[in-house]
């Protein structure tokens, strides 16, 4: 029986998923001074047994003042990438690939868990002045940012560089570059956060700048051999704000600079934003941008079933599918897909005998 699409696998580079199922990055929210607590061991460690190719780590800052929360994981120190390399080495040990993504949440940071309410905390909660392209808060009635001057900016450009380098030090497959959910990054793609005047402003390019000489740097210490990603939001979903055609341009853009594939999301710039989400909402996104720029893609959003993730791979939309709550809610998805798609014997290489599951729970697999 041939092989289903979504348990094929992907070479990257000198990297090979043994599937095309991805964990999406997605915050726990608790770390302590931005190290991994035995929490982010047991929670990758977990998913990483049950057969996914990928585990995208949460967003991990790569300064202090980058972080969502007063408890993101960090990578802006060695201690940091320390911690890391425990859940890197061990999942890597259960056959899945593990990339971590590099972030700064600019206007966005600061703020309380979500549990908590989200927001912004004053200093004396842990709290502190966030950084972004230009002085707009995200939420009328905040404090405003500090708009990043040239020499923040070379710094912010060669931080990210140094978390790469304390990447690949704690033993992961690939970085993404999260340059979406309104987050730094996306901030300054979008002209509804960037008014600048200067360099870094106006004109697409412009506005495309920070990013690209983020990716630059980033592939510059990177290891030739292992794939790097970015996240981009392919939409704003508001008037005036960053849009699709912009979008695939600026993948045409990563593209020749060597990044591998776009992990196409959407969203989270304002608070105003007006989405309606649907079954596989985000997958047209995905589709644009892999033939407007000849990069591969991975598709995000509200992808729940087997049926729909093969045929978006099987479609030629994505390369990649990246899941999210579905897999909060279901580890073991992976084990129902197989079943399903007839994909009872996909990963040979990793020891485990059937579906890339762990030996340990393979009775489960066998006694249905």
């Amino acid at each position: 029986m041939e092989t289903p699409r979504l348990f094929a696998p992907l070479p990257l580079r000198e990297l090979e998923l043994r599937n095309r199922i991805v964990q999406s990055p997605m915050c726990q929210y608790s770390a302590i001074d931005g190290l991994a607590q035995d929490w982010h061991l047991v929670h990758y460690g977990a998913r990483a047994s049950l057969g996914l190719g990928l585990l995208v780590l949460e967003a991990t800052a790569v300064e202090a003042r980058g972080r969502i929360t007063p408890h993101d994981l960090g990578l802006w120190n060695d201690e940091q990438a320390e911690a890391l390399s425990r859940i890197a080495v061990f999942c890597r040990g259960q056959g899945a690939a593990i990339g971590v993504q590099l972030a700064h949440a600019g206007r966005k940071a600061g703020c309380a868990r979500p549990w908590e309410g989200s927001a912004k905390l004053p200093p004396d909660s842990g709290g502190w002045r966030c950084a972004a392209p230009s002085p707009i808060a995200y939420r009328e009635g905040e404090e405003l940012p500090e708009a990043l001057g040239d020499d923040e900016l070379r710094d912010l450009v060669k931080s990210f560089a140094a978390s790469a380098l304390r990447a690949e030090a704690a033993n992961f497959d690939l970085v993404e570059i999260h340059a979406a959910h309104g987050y730094l990054l996306h901030q300054f793609l979008s002209p509804l956060s960037n008014r600048r005047a200067d360099a870094y402003g106006g004109s697409l390019a412009n506005r495309a700048r920070l990013l690209l000489e983020v990716v630059d740097a980033v592939r510059g210490v990177w290891p030739a051999g292992k794939p790097l990603f970015v996240r981009l939001s392919a939409t704003d979903w508001a008037p005036g704000g960053w849009d699709l055609p912009e979008c695939v341009a600026l993948a045409a853009m990563l593209a020749s600079r060597g990044v591998d594939l776009v992990d196409v999301s959407s969203g989270g710039l304002v608070p105003t934003q007006v989405i309606k989400p649907a079954p596989g909402f985000q997958v047209p996104f995905s589709a644009a941008i892999r033939s407007g720029s000849g990069l591969p893609t991975g598709a995000v959003g509200l992808i729940t079933g087997a049926a729909m993730a093969e045929a978006i791979l099987q479609e030629g939309r994505a390369d990649l599918v990246f899941m999210g709550r579905e897999l909060l809610r279901n580890p073991g998805w992976v084990f129902a897909a197989a079943k399903e798609l007839g994909a009872a014997a996909f990963d040979g290489r990793s020891g485990r005998a059937e579906a890339g599951i762990a030996a340990q729970y393979l009775r489960a697999w066998k006694e249905r």
